[in-house]
């Protein structure tokens, strides 16, 4: 990723700095991320701390952002002087990344001055909100189409470049295969994929001579898109072509289906292959899938190897956004709250535990960050005074860690039908106290 200006941010960000900055109010503040309910989710993923962690060590603003800021005429010339010197020196606490999560739980606590603690809300939430999206949805497939193949297809309809880029190293993180999407595998080393399009087919005047100029100049990737006509009488031009392509060393990978009723398509395409001993031949299936197409499909017994997963994931289109938060919790070493209707926070800085039972996570605490408990606590220190205390995990340590979640996960969990049963968040007696003595406070200050 590259360097980006501090100015895609809210303007209120800035102009709560220069309030701030006037007044001296600069003491240490805490917030944190979190998602206040989970929807249509049985839990969510952490996702996006690499990119968070590397934008706080790189905060500063250009000369460019100053001047600019400056035209505006909306900022004090000392301000500005003060944002040109400005860098990030708090400490960050994060559940590692691909941790699995619930509603109210702290995935992200920056413990900073005030002014810089303030200033990156906006771009910490758009970060983090829409990996955690994309790889909260992507996981689902799995349990859709245990043990099948997945393949992100999703880039050309994302909203937006960088969408579709994150959108590629999320659902990589939840156990995506691949992508088609060339950058991400510069990016982030994700192994990519690619077979044609119909264009392609429809540019030569045959279907044979498009399969074999295409197999002869992609000998080690020989996967044909065979629905862009009919799919049926494709795979039998298909069979006639696999012997003169032996012949010259080239083996047909796979063949792809993106139109049509994929269960009877895939059933009859596989009787024609096997039956011409292309048994190794994979089926690849696309167009519009989601958890739900794919359990269809996989409950159908259709002879489907690989998903390319597109739009309805990169969107999340059956829950498009997280009702997420970035929120005070604590100014100057003590404990704040919203308590806005339907918004309220738990108060203060927290740690969360969690607790298993039979191999399978059974409930978490939300405690206060100076309590003590026997659970396994999630939330791990990654950068103090500004600085990252030690290396990241890689994409694919991230990957592996998602995995092994999952077999620890109870099956309720990995039901795509919503029901009523939600895993258990409790919230520790002192937290509990903590909140009643700060609504009892805040309603005192009012009425004075």
């Amino acid at each position: 990723m590259t360097k980006e200006s501090l100015l895609l941010t809210d303007l209120y960000q800035l102009t709560m700095l220069q309030a701030y900055f006037d007044h001296g109010i600069t003491k240490n503040a805490v917030f944190e991320f979190f998602v206040r309910d989970l929807d249509k989710r049985k839990f969510l993923i952490a996702t996006g701390l690499e990119q968070v962690i590397t934008f706080l060590e790189n905060l500063k603003f250009s000369a460019d952002d100053i001047d600019w800021l400056k035209k505006t005429g909306l900022f004090k010339s000392d301000f500005l002087d003060y944002l040109r010197e400005l860098k990030f020196e708090g400490s960050v606490y994060a559940m590692p990344e691909g941790t699995i999560f619930f509603s109210n739980e702290p995935i992200l606590q920056i413990s900073a001055p005030i002014t810089q603690a303030q200033l990156v809300e906006t771009r910490i939430i758009n970060m983090l909100h829409y990996q955690t999206l994309v790889a909260s949805k992507a996981i689902r497939m799995h349990f859709a189409a245990p043990g099948k193949q997945f393949i992100d297809f999703g880039l050309r309809r994302a909203h937006g470049a960088e969408a579709g880029l994150l959108a590629a190293r999320a659902s990589y993180i939840a156990g995506f295969a691949g992508t088609s999407t060339v950058l991400a595998g510069k990016s982030f080393g994700i192994p990519i994929f690619g077979t044609m399009a119909h264009s392609f087919v429809q540019a030569h005047d045959t279907e044979i001579a498009a399969f074999m100029n295409f197999a002869e100049s992609m000998p080690n990737n020989v996967i044909i898109l065979i629905d862009t006509y009919d799919t049926l009488r494709a795979i039998n031009k298909l069979i006639k072509i696999a012997p003169i392509l032996k012949k010259r060393g080239i083996t047909i990978k796979g063949v792809r289906l993106d139109s049509g009723d994929l269960i009877i398509l895939s059933k009859k395409v596989r009787k024609i292959l096997d039956k011409n001993g292309l048994k190794n031949v994979r089926i690849i299936t696309s167009g519009n899938l989601d958890e739900y197409a794919l359990k269809k499909i996989y409950d159908a017994g259709a002879p489907v190897d690989s998903f390319g997963i597109g739009t309805i994931m990169v969107t999340s289109s059956d829950m498009p956004y997280l009702n997420c938060a970035y929120k005070l919790m604590e100014y100057n070493g003590i404990p704040k709250k919203k308590r806005s209707e339907g918004k309220e926070t738990w108060p203060g800085q927290k740690q969360v535990y969690r607790y298993y039972k039979n191999g399978n996570i059974s409930y978490d605490i939300i405690a206060m960050r100076d309590e003590i408990f026997d659970g396994e606590p999630l939330l791990k220190l990654f950068m103090k005074n500004g600085t990252k205390i030690e290396s990241l995990p890689s994409i694919n340590q991230i990957r592996e860690y998602v995995m092994e979640q999952i077999k620890h996960i109870p099956d309720y969990l990995k039901d795509l039908k919503k029901t009523d049963k939600q895993y258990p968040v409790i919230i520790s007696d002192k937290l509990k106290k903590c909140s009643d003595n700060l609504d009892k406070l805040i309603i005192q200050n009012e009425d004075i």
